[in-house]
């Protein structure tokens, strides 16, 4: 079983301007793949496609979900049908506490007719919560409304500990990070490694990759996987940069 992306081709909407270029990666299950790649290359726009931003617009290729598209489906869908995004800038909420969001997303999740038992639902999100170092005051707030950049990302790892999704992109959950921080959010990340879930890792830099060791690292330039490697690969770009993989080294795939 796996996250499936075939020979994906996205521009912006209403503009034309095509970021990927069929694009080609496979995300299994038990595993986590990292993308590395310079500004402009398209990773945070492969993030913004999966989870079904309206900004984008997919003009070939197809991704599927343990064999199933999910490019009809609307966001709330997919995230339903197994998929979470940890963005790079998390939304704020106002007026909706963390505690009632991540209720309302796990009772939506439930067959109809049952409901989310309170005691268990608190018993669980303060589990998380303590194991991500947040104060349980966090509960209260109003999703993301005030909070610093750390602990909007503490925040995003906290909805994924609570909704155990199939596949999740974590895109620059690094970004902003001090080291205690980027320490406590990659512990609440690998806390979920297991035969049951994948992960793709989106980062600029491989500081985050000495705590979510990957077990492939793939470079995205010009909208294509240009390269693929083990963990060595991460090591070499930070040593080297980007500007020794070239553009036309990422062939696009065939139809």
């Amino acid at each position: 079983m796996s996250l499936e992306i075939k020979n994906l081709h996205a521009r912006i909407a209403g503009n034309g301007t095509e970021i990927l270029r069929g694009l080609t990666l496979t995300i299994e299950k038990g595993k986590v793949h990292a993308i590395m790649g310079p500004n402009g290359s398209g990773k945070s726009t492969l993030s913004k496609v999966l989870g079904g931003h309206p900004d984008y617009e997919i003009t070939d290729g197809d991704v599927l979900l343990d064999g199933a598209s999910i490019l009809g489906m609307e966001p709330d869908e997919r995230s339903r049908a197994g998929l979470f995004l940890a963005f790079q800038y998390p939304m704020e909420i106002p007026g909706v506490s963390n505690a009632n969001f991540i209720r309302a997303a796990l009772q939506a999740r439930m067959p109809e007719g049952e409901e989310l038992e309170a005691t268990d639902y608190y018993a669980q999100l303060y589990e998380k919560m303590d194991m991500l170092e947040m104060d349980r005051k966090f509960t209260a707030r109003s999703v993301n409304e005030g909070f610093s950049g750390g602990e909007k990302k503490r925040n995003e790892i906290l909805q994924m500990l609570m909704l155990k999704p199939k596949y999740a992109i974590l895109d620059e959950t690094d970004s902003g990070l001090d080291i205690d921080a980027l320490r406590v959010v990659s512990k609440g990340v690998n806390s979920q490694r297991g035969a049951e879930r994948g992960f793709l890792v989106i980062t600029h830099y491989q500081r985050l990759l000495d705590y979510i060791v990957p077990d492939e690292v793939s470079v995205l330039v010009g909208g294509r996987i240009a390269m693929s490697g083990s963990k060595a690969l991460a090591l070499e770009l930070e040593a080297k940069g980007y500007d020794w993989i070239k553009e036309d080294a990422a062939e696009p795939a065939c139809a």
